[in-house]
């Protein structure tokens, strides 16, 4: 299972979600459009970041780009977490 995929399980069992990771598209946006989350989600994936990768999203850092797509937050963890897997 390659990371993206991990990550789309994640945040489908973090938030409740009633979809399947084959219906998440990678590069479409997690709010407003495409996965349509809202503030409240946002929450919940900044607590994913510290429950599964022990990143800490700083105030200063950009959310709108972190979490503008999974492909985006990939990213971030990436090249914030050695725990990748």
């Amino acid at each position: 299972m390659s990371f993206i995929d991990t990550l789309k399980l994640r945040i489908i069992d973090e938030l409740a979600l009633d979809v399947s990771p084959d219906e998440i598209n990678a590069d479409e946006p997690l709010f407003g459009g495409g996965l349509g989350l809202d503030s409240i989600d946002g929450l919940e994936l900044v607590v994913l970041l510290e429950k599964y990768y022990d990143i800490k999203v700083g105030q200063d850092e950009d959310m709108q780009q972190i979490f503008s797509s999974v492909n985006a937050l990939a990213n971030y963890i990436t090249q914030r977490s050695a725990a990748v897997a």
